[in-house]
């Protein structure tokens, strides 16, 4: 399935947590997306594999993705070995979008800082000729997506931009409610975890107050971007109006 926007995450629920909003807005404004988890999260001290997989199900279902994927890589094991670079070069030139997104470089998980080095080198070289990747048999074209943009996890970086999911934050939230294994719930029992606490929830509204005044909204996700990008400023003149 080709798609316009595809974000690699190390873990299930990484994806909305970090760029939830963004993605319901560019699904809304008629882009495909699709997510690809590297792991099936089954170190998480909380939940199981098959838990996971339910909550990664109904939280897709809430943001309208049209695509998702797991590469069942190594979970607490991820890095930018060849023999797991190849599957992700696989998947960027069987999707073959224009633009990826990865973690941001440098987070307290060890999995986000290797995801973010696996993706990189993926990017660049799912776009050599002569690294050869094959679907079904058949082997696939070289293909390099126009970019690559860095979502923020748990440390905090000075972003390139920051989209305005202000009409997008509610249904972000209902999906990181999905995964009622991992962020608070009370309904369920199990050793309290970094992401599992009251606090933390609040602090992902917090944090997207924050960059939403930044740009003058409600609500807001920040990202960053290794290279320059245009800005036509007529389009924004517009979006301001």
């Amino acid at each position: 399935m080709k798609v316009d926007y595809l974000i690699f995450a190390a873990h299930p629920d990484d994806a909305e947590l970090a760029m939830g909003g963004t993605i319901a807005k560019l699904v809304n404004q008629g882009a495909t997306v699709g997510i690809i988890d590297l792991t099936r999260g089954e170190m998480g001290t909380r939940g199981t594999v098959e838990s996971r997989d339910a909550e990664t199900a109904a939280a897709t279902k809430i943001l309208g993705v049209q695509l998702r994927e797991n590469l069942d890589l190594p979970d607490g094991n991820l890095s930018a070995k060849k023999e797991f670079m190849l599957k992700v070069v696989e998947k960027i030139r069987e999707h073959t979008p224009k633009i990826i997104f990865a973690p941001y470089f440098n987070d307290r998980h060890p999995d986000h800082i290797g995801a973010s080095e696996l993706v990189k080198q993926a990017m660049f070289f799912s776009g050599l000729e002569k690294i050869e990747t094959y679907s079904g048999g058949i082997k696939q074209e070289r293909f390099r997506p126009f970019k690559l943009f860095y979502f923020m996890q748990t440390y905090e970086f000075e972003p390139t931009f920051v989209v305005d999911i202000s009409e997008y934050f509610e249904q972000k939230m209902d999906s990181l409610k999905a995964y009622g294994t991992q962020f608070f719930n009370p309904g369920i029992k199990g050793p309290e975890t970094f992401i599992s606490k009251m606090n933390f929830t609040k602090y992902i509204e917090a944090r997207a107050r924050v960059y939403g005044f930044h740009i003058g909204k409600d609500f807001g996700e920040p990202f960053f971007s290794e290279e320059r990008i245009e800005l036509d400023i007529n389009d924004y003149v517009k979006y301001l109006r």
